[in-house]
């Protein structure tokens, strides 16, 4: 997991209490949930004895109170409304306590935090987990669909599979995906340090997996049959899964509102200064308008959810018809969401894609404003086109031609879009990298569900064709093609800057051309079925359609197999994949200016915004200036600025504690190390030998540092560090006083007097001998030897190895005690073993190399093989006479080198 630390010290000195541990959070939420469910059925019993309700026991209305209740328990109990409940209790709060805001480890991201990075990381882990829930409901919808007649279900259970599959994709992943996404990148793009409100942020993304756990196990409780519209009758006629998908809609869209709210507050209110509206990024213009079709539209369905319920629970008749209540207002009431949920669905990949081809293209975007009035239009025109889902149910027929021209109408801001980005790209410097690749796959499948669209809008066509596989086929290429594909470019464009690692490239191809063809030969086939005349929603065909849904089925295995490859390149990535530099696509907007991940608040200062974002190609344009922090001088800060720090030690310097203080020093991106290191005549070359060593470590976990060896004084040695260098602290290592004769000449305070410039002392303890940091460039290699400690062969093995490259050693002795082992001459046998070892070590450090000891009981055989899976060497040397066959003979697949210098066989 990516590390979104403290990682300079804040102008506002904010204090960081340790937060409680994980599982705290999980027993608690686990016990929350348990009473808030014992409380609905104790409430509801109590209420339906009191009123004298006949039968006591109405499943429906115990799952539905046990659902809401068990669901704001959890909630609770997870730790969302803590700050909230505390400030209602009166008690005293600390505005400046972060101590649940940023991660250290993997187990910050599955509790309750209030870093918008964190949280759009938790939302993007969250709704994959359902996309491949909802993938795998669908291989059962074609699993089923493979043969006429029943093959794995019956067709009650096959359209809870259609179901359960199209609610996860809708309400868990194509809505919510973009939340994620947009909680990492806006606020860092628009120049803020964090959403507007974070708290509110992370109980927006706590109320999403409630949501989802509800509609999932919904299909083990009687699952709902009537389709994600769940239209009346039937679903005012549902059983238990009914219930449960109803409540989990109102925790998605709760959490779509709140969402929606903090956004658009945070776009309105946290810009940086300079950022006009003409200067906001495309992405921020498709957000902020998706938001706003959020909070207007999302009410709609909450509406008309929570009065199928109560028709469904409580007895009322709002879509009864056999009680006088109307089933078309229903899906009059539907659709007034649901078609402005297709454009929430879409509008911000919409922005994902402006960014992407502007990148990869490497030219200002073509009609900037047309694209922002254009996803203005299609939000304003999309609450007026909702109808035409409803040309064959029974709706008035006037209304029929004016929601007609309306859909077909509202093409045409789309096709500006569509426009702009093909003039964005033409006679630009293409890069096909992934993102890129998939935003040319979307144009390609939106354009033809786009096409499909316009002939579902028409109304002689609508009638022959609605409720048969044409629609299926319109609705995955608007919605894989225009909505997944789009997801998985701005998941590959913005993979370096989330997790500071680079993808796999040739992985990320492979990706997309097997996404690509599978997804078509999915879902075009469909077009035809469907004119052909095959209902959707059913589990039975004609067998004429045999073929072609034997075809259609084998596609979409290939097309989940596809989706396969993408996860293990994100995850095998995330853990050990190259590390990313600041800018690796060299974009333009504000998010790509700061370190990989961005550091705990995204900007030391904030930056001053002075053009466009799309300014590439011409000279001297930029989009935004980000600064140093006031304490080091202020200043711009730029991916290549290195404010120097200049680092003095000699036997300290592959000390456990001089690495860590590095290595957190460096974590905002701006600082780069120089190391001094001072050692006379005699010593020079063991100096040397720990430089290379330290060096190797530093760079390979990508920390920009140089090195030199200088004079024996530690004084003229970091004035000479400073020459040239604009350097704004001095780091020197040394030992304890007991044992430092730097300490005991008072060499910290003797620099500070002498240069004028802050000096930290970093103190390293007696046997601090971890080395350095674990480093791929620097090699492990095991000495197994019978060899006293002042062997010359030892001694000249082990330097000349440290000579040839940098590496870390781990001396091996084995003892071959007799037995018993626990005899006195046993014990006798391994003081001396452990005295030897002990000096052996010593005298390499002094020699400069990084060593550490082992003193085994068995033989050398033994060594090696109780040792391997402990210290995972790179390699394995021999030094000694008779032990060479027993060690080649455990150590398996590790190389095994003769101690000769002469000859130096490996095998």
């Amino acid at each position: 997991m990516a590390k979104h630390d403290p990682t300079h010290h804040h102008p506002h000195n904010h204090n960081h209490k340790e937060p409680p541990g994980l599982g705290y959070w999980w027993r608690r939420a686990t016990w929350t949930t348990v009473i808030s469910i014992g409380i609905a059925f104790g409430l509801v019993a109590l209420l339906r004895t009191i009123f004298q309700l006949d039968p006591l026991w109405e499943p429906q209305v115990y799952v539905a109170t046990a659902a809401l209740l068990g669901g704001i328990g959890f909630l609770i109990g997870i730790g969302c409304f803590d700050y909230w409940g505390s400030w209602i209790k009166g008690e005293r709060l600390d505005e400046e306590d972060h101590s649940l805001h940023g991660a250290k480890s993997w187990r910050d991201y599955f509790r309750v935090n209030t870093d918008h990075k964190v949280i759009g990381v938790q939302y993007l882990a969250t709704v994959f987990f359902f996309f491949m829930l909802a993938g795998a409901m669908a291989m059962l919808v074609r699993a089923e669909l493979s043969e006429p007649g029943e093959t794995i279900a019956n067709g009650e259970t096959f359209n809870g599979f259609t179901s359960v599959h199209a609610v996860l994709m809708i309400f868990t992943f194509a809505v919510p995906v973009f939340a994620g996404l947009a909680n990492y990148i806006l606020p860092i793009m628009l120049g803020a340090k964090d959403m507007a409100f974070p708290r509110l942020n992370a109980l927006s993304f706590w109320m999403l997996p409630v949501g989802g756990f509800l509609m999932a196990i919904s299909l083990f409780f009687g699952a709902f049959s009537n389709g994600w519209t769940a239209y009346p009758p039937l679903a005012i006629q549902g059983e238990t899964g009914q219930t449960l998908f109803q409540i989990g809609v109102q925790f998605a869209g709760a959490s779509s509102i709140a969402t929606a709210l903090n956004f658009l507050v945070t776009i309105i209110t946290m810009r940086a200064p300079g950022m006009t509206a003409w200067r906001m990024p495309l992405l921020v213009w498709a957000n902020a308008v998706t938001s706003m079709l959020v909070v207007f539209a999302t009410p709609f369905i909450a509406g008309s959810q929570f009065m199928s319920l109560f028709d469904n629970v409580m007895g009322t008749h709002f879509f009864d018809f056999t009680q006088g209540g109307d089933v078309i207002m229903y899906q009059h009431v539907f659709w007034f969401y649901s078609h402005p949920a297709v454009y929430i669905m879409l509008l911000p990949g919409f922005g994902i894609i402006s960014e992407v081809i502007a990148t990869f293209s490497k030219k200002p975007i073509f009609g900037y404003r047309a694209i922002a009035f254009s996803t203005v239009a299609i939000a304003v025109l999309g609450f007026g086109v909702w109808a035409h889902h409803m040309f064959v149910s029974g709706m008035a027929p006037w209304l029929r031609v004016p929601m007609m021209i309306t859909t077909i109408i509202i093409a045409v801001p789309t096709g500006v879009k569509v426009w702009s980005w093909l003039a964005t790209m033409w006679n630009g410097k293409i890069e096909l990298r992934t993102p890129m690749l998939f935003a040319l796959g979307f144009l390609f499948t939106f354009v033809i569900g786009g096409l499909s669209g316009v002939f579902l809008g028409t109304l002689p066509a609508d009638q022959y064709l609605s409720d048969t596989y044409y629609v299926v086929a319109h609705i995955h290429y608007v919605l894989y093609g225009g909505t997944v594909m789009t997801v998985f470019a701005g998941v590959y464009y913005w993979f370096p800057k989330m997790t500071g690692k680079m993808y796999n490239e040739k992985l990320g191809k492979i990706h997309f051309w097997s996404t690509f063809v599978f997804m078509n030969a999915t879902f075009f086939p469909m077009h035809w079925v469907g004119m052909m005349g095959m209902p959707r929603r059913v589990s039975d065909y004609d067998p004429r359609f045999t073929a072609i849904n034997r075809f259609e089925t084998a596609m979409s295995f290939l097309l989940g197999l596809a989706t396969l490859i993408f996860l293990y390149n994100i995850i095998k990535s995330w853990k050990s994949g190259p590390k990313a530099p600041w800018n690796p696509w060299n974009s333009r907007t504000l998010e790509w200016q700061v370190s990989s991940p961005p550091s705990l608040f995204n900007f030391e200062q904030t930056p001053q915004v002075v053009g466009s974002p799309y300014s590439y190609g011409v000279p001297g344009a930029r989009h935004a200036v980000v600064y140093l922090p006031e304490e080091i001088g202020g200043g711009e800060l730029a991916e290549k600025t290195r404010m120097p720090i200049v680092v003095v030690a000699n036997r300290s310097l592959t000390s456990a504690a001089l690495m860590d203080a590095i290595s957190q020093r460096a974590e905002p991106g701006f600082w780069g190390f120089h190391l001094v290191v001072p050692a006379d005549s005699a010593d020079a070359q063991a100096a040397e030998r720990r430089l290379q060593v330290a060096l190797a470590g530093l760079h390979d976990a990508g920390i920009h540092a140089t090195g030199e060896v200088t004079g024996p004084d530690p004084v003229a040695a970091a004035a000479a560090g400073l020459e040239g260098r604009d350097v704004h602290e001095i780091m020197i290592a040394t030992g304890t006083i007991a044992d430092s004769d730097w300490q005991r000449a008072d060499v910290v305070d003797k620099v500070r007097k002498a240069t004028n410039i802050a000096v930290t002392h970093v103190m390293v303890p007696s046997g601090d001998d971890r080395g350095v940091l674990p480093a791929k460039t620097v090699h492990h290699i095991m000495v197994v030897t019978d060899r006293p400690a002042d062997s010359a062969e030892l001694m000249a093995t082990v330097t000349a190895k440290a000579d040839d490259a940098p590496s870390r050693f781990t001396i091996v002795t084995p003892l071959g005690l007799p037995h018993p082992r626990w005899s006195d001459e046993a014990s006798e046998l391994r003081a001396g073993g452990v005295r030897r070892m002990r000096a052996s070590v010593d005298a390499l450090r002094a020699a400069g190399v990084v060593a550490q000891g082992e003193v085994i009981d068995g033989d050398a055989g033994d060594a090696v093989r109780d040792l391997l899976s402990l210290h995972h060497p790179d390699e394995i040397v021999v030094v000694g006479a008779g032990i060479e066959a027993l060690v080649r003979s455990a150590a398996g697949s590790v190389p095994v080198n003769s101690g000769s210098l002469s000859t130096g066989a490996s095998s």
